[in-house]
């Protein structure tokens, strides 16, 4: 398997299952359901890992109770954490509400970050690099990665070249229409020359893919009972990713990952967590 460098974020996610859909101005009855693992790069590392991947992830966790929780969640998962930076204060944590249709919505209480870009990526040996944060500044990073990895890179930031990138990731969901519009046009600004894909998720209509030059891919999502739509997004980048790695990114690699994407994303709805399981993991790489 190959090494995977993921750059995002990780988060403690408190868990309210909800009676009803979540309404505005209305009250509403819920239950807790713990605490669990969570955050957009978490989400990805911990799919990325149970795929039998070696991988780092780059982000920063509080010094307190909750980083050192965080820590220990992500050594257990099999992630390396040495390029886990602990800062003074508070770590990530988010309120995760599921109603009974499984639709999540997540309140974010605050965020552990770093004060300057961290330069540790420049020197993590990697067959392919996910960057999964909103956070500015990477650009200069990335660029001189890229040099040498391929790099795919979330959206947003929708900033001009904020993440220079091979290919770019993004939800519909998440997009401004001018985006949606024309994704390809976007990516270009936000990536620069090295681009090679735009990759669109669109719920439970599948996902497409623009590449700079040659036909656009679709591919439809299977129909599956939702149980919890959270970390979707991030089971299909894991599953992209996982594509991806060992292929390079060309036409031919995109057309045989974005399947695979497509199906860690739905398998994800079908289970309780903001990863996708382990189990369900090995079970999809069979």
């Amino acid at each position: 398997m190959a090494r995977i460098v993921v750059v995002g974020s990780v988060a403690a996610d408190e868990v309210v299952r909800l009676a009803g859909p979540l309404r505005e101005g209305r009250h509403l009855e819920g239950r807790t359901a713990g605490r669990r693992l969570g955050g957009g790069g978490a989400n990805a590392a911990v799919a990325l890992a149970a795929a039998g991947h070696t991988v780092s992830l780059v982000t920063a966790v509080g010094d307190d109770e909750v980083g050192a929780w965080q820590l220990a969640e992500l050594a257990a998962a099999g992630i390396e954490t040495g390029a886990v930076a602990r800062v003074a204060g508070a770590s990530t944590r988010s309120v995760v509400l599921v109603d009974p249709g499984g639709e999540r919505t997540i309140v974010n209480l605050g965020r552990a970050a770093e004060a300057h870009p961290p330069r540790r990526l420049l020197d993590l040996p990697a067959d392919l690099i996910y960057v999964r944060t909103r956070s500015l500044g990477l650009a200069p990073l990335l660029a001189e990665v890229a040099a040498r990895t391929p790099v795919v890179a979330h959206v947003p930031p929708l900033g001009q070249g904020v993440a220079p990138a091979h290919v770019v990731l993004g939800s519909a969901s998440d997009l401004p229409p001018d985006v949606l519009a024309d994704p390809l046009a976007a990516a270009r600004r936000v990536a620069g020359p090295l681009l090679r894909w735009m990759v669109l998720t669109r719920g439970v209509a599948g996902a497409r893919a623009f590449p700079v030059a040659g036909p656009v891919l679709t591919v439809p999502a299977p129909q599956v009972g939702a149980r919890d739509s959270t970390g979707a997004g991030d089971a299909f980048a894991a599953g992209l990713c996982h594509g991806l790695v060992t292929a390079g990114i060309g036409a031919d690699a995109m057309a045989a990952a974005l399947p695979v994407a497509v199906r860690w994303g739905a398998e994800k709805v079908r289970h309780d967590g903001s990863a996708l399981p382990a189990a369900a993991v090995r079970a999809l790489v069979g």
